[in-house]
């Protein structure tokens, strides 16, 4: 693995959520640096910041105020400047629709968020050793669906 640090975004309106997940990736043998935002809003303004190195991988709640994670899954699968980043859907949501929805908007992976911190940090080990893997077409939903 490159011995640069991997750029995370992390886009969810919980708290204690945006905690846990830092708290999991601080545990996490690989290296990151995570930026958090509150919902969909802040994290288009963020990116489209000329300042704003762009992020490795990308994790989208899809349950925020004002602007909603698919929503800006579109925007960001429409925008030729971020088109390349890879979107992990990071959602409590198990809804067939959901995941068919994102997966067709260019998710390229989506990640039931774990209740269980052991669980998370599996998981987030899980994404991140393969980061490069899912960004990498051919996609299909088969594999689209991260379980540990």
């Amino acid at each position: 693995m490159d011995s640069h640090p991997l750029h995370i975004i992390l886009a969810d309106d919980d708290e204690s959520d945006r905690t846990n997940f830092i708290e999991a990736l601080e545990e996490s043998r690989i290296r990151t640096v995570v930026h958090t935002v509150q919902d969909g809003v802040e994290l288009m303004d963020h990116l489209a910041r000329e300042d704003t190195p762009l992020p490795h991988l990308l994790f989208l709640d899809l349950n925020m105020p004002r602007k909603n994670g698919l929503t800006c899954l579109k925007e960001i699968r429409g925008n030729e400047k971020l088109k390349a980043v890879a979107v992990a859907i990071y959602s409590t949501s198990s809804y067939e629709k959901d995941i068919e929805e994102t997966f067709h908007n260019g998710a390229n992976v989506y990640i039931r968020k774990p209740t269980d911190f052991s669980v998370l940090k599996q998981v987030l080990d899980k994404v991140l050793s393969a980061a490069y893997v899912y960004r990498e077409p051919p996609f299909s939903i088969a594999n689209f669906i991260l379980r540990i």
